[in-house]
């Protein structure tokens, strides 16, 4: 019998494809059934070639060699999953696989996936198109049912190759100008560039801003305060005599309610989440990063099929949508969201109005609750604290609008005008979704939080105690990433041109849902910034490659500009071939700028010790999970970690240990002084009665905080669980 192979983009998502299937027969790399096999990649199994595969010479990073223009453009597969591409190519050429299906991830780079690894192995018989936005069975089903012909994703894969390969034309050229003109570890990109402008540029900002003291008056009356206001309502000023002569003409007096006014207002419920909207709000409420929290809704959407496809730039759903809210919300029907998703449910018609709009769904509508009931106590704390965001804002979106009367009233002393206003809520509405312990809310102002007594116009108020109030002007905030997200979002302020910004606002600004919080970790991990708690920071690299890449680089206008190409593309209304070639003399001209600079880059890193692989001198780099030491030389590559922010809390003030030191030398400190050495730390745990599963765990958990770093900690660990066994 003829069957059908399945391709999915990686293997938790085949092995669920497999199950919905029937297939339940498992072998190294794919599960069969009698009518489909299932096989997956590992993300990408196929990649474009090295620049050493199309000439040899080019392993050595030479300028004299740039630019590097390979007029077709190899595939190669890639040696660490080169095993499983085996594994598919194999099945691919067997006798009874009729045709295929791909299952790769419903977007621009699961098509490129799916593409390069059919490609690559030499398939040529027909394929469909698996296109869902949910893993549940239901979800899967429907899809299979509804196949696509794999033709009408052909633009779709056109573009996503062209972007592709321009961004290897672009990045590795500049790249390996860079590196080459100024001897040291550089590299710059399309969108990693921009990005890092923009956190460098804030920087410079910052330290160029003087701050300014300026001054106001405030009354306490009975039961409120007011605010001095200007006669164009402004509350600042920067002349202290005259603040303070007027707060001492206001000692000792009356002021009398010249003004009140009760308006009712709205605000509408936010609208459901997108990835990037999560990310923010996650990294505002628990400190995720962006890296994280995509990780997390993987595994929500991949393992425990509670929440739809993660890499969404959509804030809405469809009106095919609407349909399964119920049975979404009788999936979230357990405690804390019982009573709420009951009284959700129990409105008839469901309010919709603010989730539901057709024109704003992209390949995928917003992240919501599946149909399928999530098992609470099998997800982890911070899945659980995912999931929490998006049920909340589920069922936020679903609910009334925010009432509340506004109240505001003017008092007069002398002629002069002070303002005080307050809130008085009519009906939670969405906010009920949220509870005390759980704002979505910024902070409000002071004098928006007061309440105001039951007041009347012409009444006299006896001034309890009239006060100067000082501050000083405050410079721009250093980035977070979740205001970096939003800045890579909406990045027009990079651009001037107004067409471009039109294009930044309709595309998904720098990078893409899916892509940003790999170059956030990027910049992490080529040591251009740095966290300083929640705030990000360049390092002297950062701001130094900021000065030595070519202009074009350094703005979002360029991803505009691509983007706007792409689209085209991936409409069918421009050829994919004629934007590769002027990729081609772009990369030229950026090459030519590179060398022609004058520019120079200065390690002022750089320690004394040597490399013990080359002898060059190490630099001393602030990671993100510690100090490292670094080779300058690139094909080196030697690091060394030398301290590491550990999961250890210090017993006195309960801050993250740092672990300092090699060997049986190794010794925890912490900011307020405490030390304890390894040995020490080990002794404490076995006295404490922690388990082998609490020090796996443990284990496990540091690891993963590590990456990219040695995990000292994990080792002294496990040679201590080794001993007990």
């Amino acid at each position: 019998m003829a069957k059908t192979l399945v391709l999915a983009e990686k293997p938790s998502v085949g092995k669920e494809l497999a199950r919905v299937l029937g297939c339940r027969r498992g072998a190294d790399g794919y599960m069969e059934g009698d009518r489909h096999i299932v096989t997956w990649a590992l993300g990408h199994l196929v990649t474009l070639a090295d620049p050493d595969v199309y000439d040899k010479k080019l392993e050595k990073w030479n300028m004299d060699d740039l630019p590097m223009l390979p007029q077709t453009m190899k595939l190669v597969v890639i040696r660490e999953s080169a095993k499983q591409f085996k594994v598919v190519q194999s099945l691919m050429k067997r006798g009874d696989v009729s045709d295929l299906v791909i299952a790769t991830d419903a977007g621009r780079e699961g098509e490129l996936v799916a593409r390069w690894i059919m490609q690559k192995a030499g398939w040529k018989g027909p394929a469909k198109r698996l296109w869902i936005s949910s893993q549940t069975d239901k979800a899967i089903k429907e899809g299979f049912a509804n196949l696509k012909p794999a033709k009408d994703y052909d633009n779709l894969f056109r573009s996503a190759q062209a972007r592709s390969e321009a961004d290897w034309l672009v990045g590795l050229n500049v790249t390996r100008a860079l590196t080459c003109k100024h001897n040291a570890q550089l590299s710059a990109g399309r969108v990693q560039t921009p990005t890092l402008a923009l956190i460098v540029q804030r920087e410079e900002e910052i330290k160029r801003f003087v701050p300014k003291e300026y001054y106001g008056a405030a009354l306490q009356l009975d039961g409120f305060r007011a605010t001095y206001r200007d006669e164009k309502g402004v509350a600042r000023s920067f002349d202290r005599d005259k603040m303070e002569q007027l707060v001492k003409a206001c000692e000792g007096k009356e002021a009398v309610i010249t003004q009140i006014t009760k308006m009712k207002r709205q605000t509408p419920p936010p609208a459901a989440y997108d990835l990037t909207e999560l990310q923010r709000d996650a990294n505002k409420k628990y400190a995720y990063s962006a890296k994280e929290t995509l990780n997390l809704m993987q595994s929500l959407y991949e393992r425990h099929k509670a929440l739809t496809y993660p890499r969404t730039d959509s804030r809405y759903i469809s009106d095919d949508v609407v349909a399964t809210l119920p049975d979404r919300l009788r999936a979230v029907m357990q405690n804390p969201y019982k009573d709420l998703a009951q009284a959700v449910l129990r409105k008839k018609p469901l309010q919709t109005k603010y989730l539901v709009n057709n024109a704003k769904v992209t390949d995928h509508h917003a992240i919501i609750p599946t149909e399928e009931q999530a098992m609470l106590y099998e997800l982890s704390g911070p899945e659980r604290n995912i999931y929490d965001l998006v049920v909340r804002r589920f069922l936020a979106v679903l609910l009334p609008p925010f009432e509340y009367e506004e109240i505001k009233l003017i008092v007069q002393v002398d002629g002069k005008s002070f303002v005080a206003s307050g809130k008085r809520v009519l009906d939670a509405g969405w906010k009920a979704a949220y509870d005390q312990n759980f704002s979505l809310d910024e902070e409000e102002d002071e004098e928006e939080q007061q309440r105001l007594p039951d007041l009347q116009k012409g009444q006299r108020l006896k001034i309890r105690q009239a006060k100067l109030t000082t501050g000083k002007t405050s410079p721009p905030a250093r980035y977070t990433e979740a205001t970096l997200l939003t800045a890579m979002e909406h990045p027009t302020g990079q651009v001037e041109d107004k067409k471009l910004q039109k294009i930044l606002q309709e595309t998904s600004g720098l990078g893409t849902p899916a892509t940003r919080a790999d170059i956030i970790e990027k910049l992490f991990s080529t040591f251009y910034i740095e966290r300083h708690g929640k705030e990000l920071v360049p390092t002297s690299k950062g701001i130094q490659l900021i000065g030595l890449v070519p202009e074009d680089l350094r703005s979002a206008a360029l991803t505009a500009r691509w983007e706007d190409r792409l689209a085209k593309i991936a409409k069918g209304e421009e050829q994919d071939k004629a934007f590769v070639t002027e990729m081609r003399g772009y990369a030229t001209r950026l090459v030519a700028a590179v060398k022609a600079s004058e520019a120079r880059y200065t390690h002022d890193n750089q320690t004394r010790k040597p490399c013990p692989q080359c002898g060059k001198n190490l630099l001393l780099v602030h990671g993100k999970r510690g100090d490292m030491l670094v080779c300058p030389d690139r094909e080196c590559g030697f690091r060394k970690s030398v301290t590491q922010t550990t999961n250890a809390r210090c017993p006195n003030c309960h801050k993250k240990l740092e672990l300092w030191g090699e060997g049986d030398k190794q010794t925890f400190a912490c900011v307020c002084g405490y030390r304890e050495k390894l040995s020490d730390f080990q002794a404490r745990r076995r006295a404490d009665g922690a388990g082998k599963s609490d020090v796996r765990r443990y284990m496990a958990q540091q690891e993963q905080q590590q990456s990219g770093g040695s995990t000292a900690m994990a080792d002294a660990l496990a040679k201590w669980m080794a001993g007990k066994k």
